[in-house]
């Protein structure tokens, strides 16, 4: 008889692996963040239609809905425009360990959207996390930019996520990604069109870039989420969350092998990389405990 749980941990830590390889393809990928974007949230729109379509699920939704979709489509557009800015102007291994912090960021949103009080444990863990970027800050000084980027990438993440966990819990997760994409791709458009960046360029794309976004936008957009869920019908949410925090050490590996020497950085900057990883984790140990 098949172990439908072992099957789908190995499954989960196959998806945590590809949103790792995701940095990957955004520093392979040689056109800038923007037009990046625009490709990938079409891109991943087209794939999560056709899933929709195959399951034969209804695209119906309200206006209100249809108002609100489309604000969290805006976030999504700028989350992966500042994460893809990130990775230009620094490198892969900077960028995920901003994005690590994107739990932590999580606790702090929990308590506006879900009128909850502010835990002190998770005061000491914010201090702790500080002190993780302030020796990564020390120590990599010429990537500022790249750094502040990335965490506003991760507080970006982590407010859609946060959203996005209150508006699934009525609305099919697929319906919800179609049409935060479309918004998304809109809102990019929109500024493309008034800096006047729709030129013939634009679309002239090499064969590498075509295959590197339809990767991106097919396995790491499309599969990657639909399958998110699904493996959770299987496992818990303890599991899940230790596994996740393993997308920025997938990614860092990932980055050294493929990308190389512009991944290695000092001893140091891997030291507040850990630091910021294990409150992150320890955070949601505790939460999870404390649920069950």
């Amino acid at each position: 008889m098949r172990n439908d749980k072992l099957i789908n941990y190995l499954h989960l830590h196959f998806i945590v692996f590809i949103w790792g390889f995701t940095a990957v393809l955004g520093d392979l990928i040689s056109i800038q963040a923007v037009p990046l974007v625009w490709y990938r949230m079409l891109l991943g729109a087209i794939f999560v239609l056709l899933f929709i379509l195959i399951k034969k699920d209804s695209l119906k939704i309200s206006k209100t809905n249809l108002f609100k979709f489309s604000l969290v489509g805006f976030i999504i557009a700028m989350h992966w425009l500042a994460f893809f800015t990130a990775i230009k102007v620094s490198n892969v291994s900077i960028t995920l360990a901003m994005m690590s912090t994107g739990a932590f960021f999580a606790s702090l949103l929990e308590p506006i959207f879900f009128k909850r009080k502010i835990i002190k444990y998770e005061v000491v863990f914010g201090f702790v996390v500080i002190i993780g970027l302030y020796i990564i800050f020390k120590v990599e000084s010429n990537y500022v930019m790249g750094i502040l980027l990335a965490l506003l990438s991760s507080f970006l993440g982590a407010l859609f996520a946060t959203v996005n966990g209150i508006f699934v819990k009525t609305t099919n997760a697929s319906v919800i990604t179609f049409y935060e994409m479309i918004f998304g791709v809109l809102f990019v458009s929109i500024f493309l069109g008034v800096t006047g960046s729709f030129d013939e360029f634009f679309f002239q794309l090499s064969n590498n870039d075509w295959i590197y976004l339809i990767i991106l936008a097919s396995v790491c957009t499309a599969y990657a989420f639909i399958a998110s869920v699904h493996v959770m019908k299987w496992i818990s949410p303890y599991t899940v969350m230790l596994t996740t925090n393993m997308e920025p050490v997938y990614g860092i590996i990932l980055a050294l092998i493929i990308l190389g020497e512009k991944e290695y950085m000092s001893p140091t900057f891997y030291l507040g990389a850990v630091i910021i990883l294990i409150v992150v984790i320890l955070n949601g140990i505790i939460k999870t405990s404390q649920k069950e």
